[in-house]
C-alpha cells in the first residue's frame, strides 16, 4: 500500500536505524531524532529491552534475521516511508544544532541533490576527540527515498548515491565504545573479517610487514594527524590502532598455516 502514496504525502524525513542489544544507549539517538516524521528500527534478536524501548519511544520497530551491516542497512532504509531518509547507528546522536540544519536543507533542496554528507564528532574516555584521523570524519548518511544504495565489505560499508550531494555543517555525534575493552573486542572482531577477506593467506613476510605497519600507524595517528593532541584518550587510540593492523596481518598469516596443515 505504501508503494501508491504520492511524493507529496509520504512524510518529510524518515530515521533508518538497525540495532541489537543496545538498550543502554539508543535511548540518546530515539530522543534526538523526535523531530524526524518516522524513526524505524531494524532489530536484529535483541534480548536486553532494545525492541520494547523503542517502541515506547514511539518507533517501528522490524525484527529481522542479521545479514550484514550493508545489507541490514538497506533493509532499513528501505522500510521507511519518507521523502529523505537519514540512517545512523545506536551509538550514535544529533544535536539540536544538526537536526535544525537538517530540516533546513530538505526543505529548501534544490531538484538536483540527491545527499548530504555530514562530519561525524565521535567521544571516547570521556573526550571529544578530534584529531588522530578520527574528524572530521565526513559520512554521507541523508539521502533522497531511492537514491542511495548501502554497498561494502563486513567491514566498511557505505552509502553511495546518484547525484549532487551537498555538505552539513553540523556533525552526527558518534559515542563511539563503551569502554576500552569494547574497543579490543571491536579490533579483535574487525581483524578477522579484514584476514579472512584476503584473497590468499599473509606468508610469514607478511606477518613482519605487519609489524611495519603497525608502527608506521601508531606514528601516523599519534604524530603526523596529532592524536597525542587529544591527550590519553588520544594515546590509547593511537596504540590500539596500531595493534589492529598487526593484528589483521597475524591472522591472515595464522589462516595461512592452517590451510597448510589441511593440505
Amino acid at each position: 500500500m505504501s508503494n501508491d502514496i504520492s511524493t507529496q504525502d509520504r512524510p518529510l524525513l524518515s530515521i533508518a536505524v538497525i540495532a541489537k542489544n543496545e538498550a543502554d544507549r539508543i535511548g540518546r539517538l530515539l530522543q534526538s531524532v523526535s523531530f524526524a516524521d518516522e524513526v524505524v528500527v531494524v532489530d536484529s534478536g535483541s534480548t536486553d529491552g532494545t525492541v520494547e524501548l523503542c517502541k515506547t519511544a514511539g518507533a517501528r520497530v522490524e525484527c529481522r534475521e542479521w545479514q550484514g551491516y550493508a545489507a541490514q542497512k538497506q533493509l532499513a532504509m528501505e522500510l521507511t516511508t519518507g521523502r529523505w531518509v537519514l540512517s545512523l547507528d545506536a551509538d550514535e546522536a544529533l544535536s539540536p544544532e544538526a537536526a535544525e540544519e537538517i530540516g533546513s536543507a530538505i526543505r529548501s533542496a534544490a531538484g538536483d541533490v540527491t545527499g548530504f554528507s555530514m562530519p561525524r564528532l565521535s567521544r571516547y574516555l570521556n573526550r571529544w576527540i578530534r584529531h588522530g584521523g578520527w574528524y572530521p570524519d565526513r559520512k554521507l548518511r541523508l539521502v533522497r527515498r531511492g537514491a542511495g544504495r548501502w554497498m561494502g565489505d563486513g567491514i566498511h560499508e557505505r552509502l553511495e548515491v546518484a547525484g549532487r550531494v551537498e555538505q552539513l555543517r553540523h556533525p552526527i555525534l558518534h559515542y563511539v565504545y563503551r569502554s576500552i575493552s569494547d574497543q579490543v573486542q571491536t579490533i579483535d572482531r574487525f581483524s578477522s573479517v579484514a584476514a579472512n577477506h584476503r584473497v590468499r593467506p599473509g606468508s610469514a613476510w607478511y606477518l613482519v610487514l605487519g609489524v611495519f605497519h603497525a608502527i608506521g600507524k601508531f606514528f601516523e595517528c599519534a604524530v603526523w594527524k596529532a592524536g597525542l593532541l587529544d591527550g590519553l584518550p588520544g594515546l590509547v587510540i593511537a596504540v590500539n590502532s596500531s595493534f589492529y593492523v598487526f593484528l589483521k596481518h597475524a591472522k591472515a598469516w595464522e589462516r595461512g598455516l592452517s590451510e597448510d596443515a589441511d593440505r
